[in-house]
């Protein structure tokens, strides 16, 4: 049986700093025990030169390979371009009720639509990311609250609308799932 806590796999060049807001936020969130580990994972041979972007679905099938470790759930936090078939890009993916999730930070540095570099922002849409994402690992789906961190974003000003915390229905429902 795994472990009851979450990994979070840096597939990337992050400061410490910055994935550790990411942990205490969804340590508050799932409260449940997050721990970081370095990815070791070589992403080369999922980047598609026809859309100069990274297949999440791959990506996403491929993640538990990348650690020994005993988890309850894994997220890998990316710093490339995503996509899936079906849509131009992502922020990130899970499989309800499965075990791994994918985040990347690409989309949502201010950047690259031409602003200001801002790293409490970037960290806030992580953090709302993130949660959204391991949310459906637990077998959330998506909210209609606005402010809902399981609402879904399809543009960073979406995320930027939402807090980064469960609406009470969806909180009521993650604990029942729990059970």
């Amino acid at each position: 049986m795994k472990e009851n806590s979450i990994i979070l796999l840096s597939c990337g060049s992050f400061e410490k700093k910055f994935l550790g807001r990411i942990v205490l936020s969804a340590e508050a969130e799932f409260r449940l025990p997050v721990t970081t580990e370095e990815c070791r994972m070589d992403i080369d041979p999922y980047y598609n030169p026809g859309r100069r972007q990274y297949d999440g679905n791959r990506l996403l099938h491929d993640l538990p390979l990348c650690t020994a470790g005993e988890y309850r759930k894994l997220l890998g936090l990316f710093t490339v371009d995503l996509f899936i078939p079906i849509l131009t890009y992502i922020f990130g993916q899970a499989m309800l009720n499965h075990q791994a999730a994918i985040v990347s930070v690409y989309r949502l540095r201010n950047e690259l639509y031409g602003m200001k570099q801002d790293e409490d922002l970037l960290i806030s849409r992580t953090v709302k990311e993130v949660i959204h994402e391991l949310g459906h690992t637990f077998g959330l789906i998506h909210c209609h609250v606005p402010t809902c961190v399981m609402r879904s974003s399809t543009y960073v000003e979406d995320i930027d609308q939402k807090s980064s915390n469960l609406c009470a229905r969806c909180r009521s429902l993650f604990e029942e799932l729990q059970k």
